[in-house]
């Protein structure tokens, strides 16, 4: 079954399965928790996620990024490391944040073993469909942000607005904006 949920407003967004909510799972961010992360998947309490934020911060400016997460779990495709200079797309956190490159307006990021939660905070100058996908390419669920949410315009959307999408077994998130820039920072998974 596919779900889709669009921002409708610009009030903050609410997590619809509390036992998401960073609060009751164990996160680590890296680069704190660098190569402990198997060992705590063998170890987690039962009926906890264990949860990955990727701050991004330990990324260089225009560091094509792909592998770099790989010991937490994530790779990353069509992805770079910028620290932006345009005011429009403020970071949320830190200084760096990651843009699609060298196609603008892509993002793929593929998980090592399926997850059921993945967020980001996202800045787009177009519409922005977040999509999650299983092992087979079929579409788990979406999240959409209706329209840009730059930073200093009239949107109604503030930048760095949280989008997430929670399913079973998800494999694949992807990023699009058609013909359009987007940055994403804080980027999030439960197992």
């Amino acid at each position: 079954m596919v779900k889709q949920a669009t921002l409708e407003s610009d009030t903050a967004l609410k997590f619809a399965d509390c036992k998401y909510v960073l609060e009751n799972c164990d996160v680590y961010v890296a680069p704190a928790w660098r190569g402990q992360l198997q060992d705590t998947l063998k170890t987690a309490r039962t009926g906890v996620p264990v949860c990955v934020c990727l701050n991004l911060e330990d990324l260089k400016c225009f560091e094509p990024v792909e592998r770099q997460y790989e010991q937490w779990g994530v790779v990353f495709q069509n992805s770079i490391a910028i620290q932006p200079s345009n005011p429009a797309f403020p970071s949320h956190s830190g200084l760096i944040v990651l843009m699609g490159s060298p196609k603008s307006g892509l993002i793929e990021a593929s998980f090592l073993q399926p997850v059921n939660y993945v967020s980001a905070y996202v800045t787009s100058s177009q519409r922005l469909v977040m999509s999650a996908y299983d092992r087979d390419r079929q579409l788990l669920g979406q999240t959409i942000l209706p329209g840009a949410n730059l930073a200093n315009s009239d949107s109604a959307v503030p930048p760095n607005t949280l989008l997430s999408v929670t399913a079973s077994n998800i494999q694949f998130v992807t990023f699009c904006a058609f013909d359009g820039q987007f940055t994403i920072d804080d980027f999030h998974f439960c197992i």
